[in-house]
C-alpha cells in the first residue's frame, strides 16, 4: 500500500491525491506539517517539502508532486493524464508548470502564509496588504481561465489532463482560505464546479482544518 504524506492545505499533495483518486491507486494519508522539518519525514522528502509517497513493500520513495505524477502516469494506465499528441502533452505540461510555479507564488502560497502559517505557527495577524496583493492577482489568473475554457473543453484541450488537476488543487486551496472571487468569471466557475462534483475531489472538499474554516460556498457544488 502507498503511503502519501501529505499536508491538507498543501495544493501539491491536493493534486497527487487527484491524480492517484482519478487512476484508482489506493493510498492511506500520513498527515505531515513541513515546518517541523523531522527527522522520519526529512528522510522521505529531503527539501522538507510535501508530498512525498512510500511504498514500503516495494522500498520506493517518491518526493515532488511533478515528479510522482509522472511516475503514477508513466506506471498506471488508467485514465492517463499527459495524453494527446507531443504537442498536447507539451501544452499540459506548460499549464501544470504555470500553475504549480506562478499561481502558487501569486495566490497560493501568500494565503497559506498570511492567514495560514502566521496564525498556526507564529501567532501573529497577516499583512492585509500582501492578501490585497494576492487576491488581484488571483484574478488575473481566473481570467487566464475564463479565456481557456471559452476556447476549449478543458484547461489544455479535449480531454481533462493533468493541467486541470493542477489548476483545482491551488484554487481549492486559496478558495478555502477565501482568497477567491468567482464574480464575473462564470467560465472558470463552470469549469472549477465540475470538479467540485467529481469523486476524486469530495474527500478534499470535506476536510477541515482544527483552527482554520473555509468560506460557506467552499463545498458547494453549486457555487
Amino acid at each position: 500500500m502507498w503511503q502519501l504524506h501529505q499536508f491538507p492545505l498543501c495544493p501539491f499533495s491536493r493534486k497527487v491525491r487527484l491524480l492517484l483518486s482519478e487512476k484508482g491507486v489506493a493510498y492511506d494519508l500520513v498527515r505531515e506539517n513541513p515546518w517541523e522539518r523531522t527527522e522520519a519525514f526529512g528522510k522521505l522528502s529531503p527539501a522538507y517539502r510535501t508530498p512525498a509517497i512510500h511504498n514500503p513493500e516495494r522500498g520506493v520513495i517518491l518526493a515532488d508532486s511533478r515528479a510522482i505524477c509522472e511516475y503514477f502516469e508513466e506506471t498506471v494506465d488508467k485514465t492517463p493524464m499527459i495524453n494527446g499528441t507531443a504537442v498536447n502533452r507539451a501544452e499540459i505540461r506548460r499549464l501544470v508548470a504555470l500553475f504549480d510555479e506562478n499561481f502558487f507564488a501569486d495566490v497560493t502560497l501568500p494565503l497559506l502564509e498570511e492567514r495560514m502559517k502566521k496564525r498556526l505557527v507564529y501567532r501573529s495577524p497577516p499583512d492585509s496588504k500582501r492578501l490585497r496583493d494576492s487576491m488581484r492577482l488571483a484574478d488575473e489568473h481566473l481570467y487566464y481561465i475564463d479565456y481557456l475554457i471559452d476556447n476549449r473543453p478543458w484547461l489544455a484541450g479535449s480531454t481533462m489532463s493533468l493541467a486541470d488537476l493542477a489548476a483545482a488543487a491551488q484554487i481549492s486551496v486559496a478558495d478555502y482560505l477565501g482568497g477567491i472571487d468567482w464574480s464575473g468569471h462564470e467560465q472558470a466557475r463552470g469549469w472549477y464546479s465540475v470538479f467540485k462534483s467529481r469523486p476524486s475531489f469530495r474527500p478534499l472538499l470535506a476536510e477541515r482544518m482544527d483552527v482554520i474554516q473555509p468560506p460557506s460556498h467552499y463545498a458547494d457544488v453549486n457555487a
